[in-house]
């Protein structure tokens, strides 16, 4: 027990552990070391953004994909996916809404859609920045070209989510076919930075063949790589893929996985995500008391949000919705937080 109160000491103090300590911190967990981190990791929090949680304005813009990775319910080969696309205007409508009810960053989500060129995307951008010039965009729409990138960046968008998966090439083999490789995952993330982007990545609980060694391993690419946002959230499975009788990830492991996150970078935009609320109800609020300051209600029309399922049981109701805001605020307020509507930029000041 005192060698994992020493590492977590250690962390708190230097932001940094090695691989075989990690991992000896995940293999020795308890409820007085996640207790500990709870602490800390809050602790941290509070001194770069205090009580306040950002919203971000999640808008799915489409489940059509290219690819066909094995654990998801969008996958191109699954055929009963009932597809859609939402228009430029349905997405400015989304916004709209989602600016009058006190949003600043809108978050564009989808499978990667080849409808969805540089110049369709540009063109979208531009629309949103000249119409809410005080909000920020954010895109999490997958594999691109470096080119790619830069002419999104370069017509303002500000921020791209591209979760890596895992760390581990094997185990990134294990749950995708054999054209997507880790090591172009991690290219396209080291060219988003590159290019100026605030860069987001991220990975999965509990999915198929993890080990203690990978959820190590995501650690130290964190640390490494220095994100300025990670989404972490349990896996769910989706009833048309391989994995469907994959038991999900477990909610407290991913709450203490993000108050070791908040450790090791500690002004790092941490989101409670929708997989944490879906497989516990207040699976958000557990992430916001370890450590996590980020909500995304979903904008997207209610005539698709149960179509973009990339897993079973997805929330598409209640806080999860756009008009039921308040909730969530509510929510928010009842642990002893505030959202705020501001644009929610990552706090420098380390």
């Amino acid at each position: 027990m005192n060698n994992t109160i020493n590492l977590i000491e250690k962390l708190y103090k230097t932001h940094s552990l090695e691989l075989c300590e990690y991992e000896f911190l995940i293999k020795n967990r308890n409820e007085e070391s996640a207790a500990l981190l709870k602490e800390y990791a809050v602790k941290e929090r509070k001194k770069h953004y205090s009580n306040s949680v950002f919203v971000r304005g999640l808008i799915e813009i489409s489940n059509i994909c290219k690819n066909d990775c094995y654990y998801c319910g969008i996958r191109n080969s699954n055929h009963n996916c009932d597809r859609y696309r939402l228009s430029k205007e349905e997405i400015l409508e989304c916004c709209k809404e989602g600016y009058y009810l006190g949003f600043r960053t809108f978050v564009m989500q989808g499978g990667e859609d080849g409808t969805f060129t540089d110049e369709w995307l540009t063109d979208l951008i531009h629309s949103i920045k000249q119409n809410y010039p005080d909000c920020a965009v954010t895109l999490s729409l997958g594999e691109r070209s470096k080119e790619s990138y830069q002419k999104l960046f370069d017509s303002g968008a500000d921020r791209y989510l591209l979760r890596h998966e895992t760390a581990d090439e094997h185990h990134y083999s294990k749950l995708h076919p054999d054209e997507l490789t880790l090591k172009n995952r991690l290219e396209c993330l080291k060219n988003l930075k590159e290019i100026g982007f605030q860069t987001g990545c991220g990975f999965m609980v509990g999915s198929p063949y993890q080990t203690t060694k990978n959820l190590a391993q995501d650690l130290k690419f964190i640390e490494d790589f220095s994100p300025d946002m990670c989404g972490v959230g349990p896996f769910i499975p989706h009833k048309d893929t391989m994995f469907k009788n994959h038991k999900a990830g477990d909610a407290d492991l991913c709450c203490y996985l993000l108050s070791i996150i908040r450790l090791i970078k500690p002004n790092i935009l941490l989101p409670a995500t929708t997989a944490l609320g879906t497989v516990e109800n207040d699976g958000r609020e557990k992430g916001i008391l370890c450590g996590a300051n980020v909500v995304m209600p979903n904008l997207s029309p209610m005539s698709v949000r149960k179509k973009y399922a990339l897993y079973d049981g997805k929330i598409s109701t209640g806080e999860e919705s756009a008009q039921s805001l308040n909730n969530l605020k509510k929510s928010m307020n009842a642990i002893g937080y505030e959202v705020v509507v501001d644009r929610g930029d990552i706090n420098n000041n380390l």
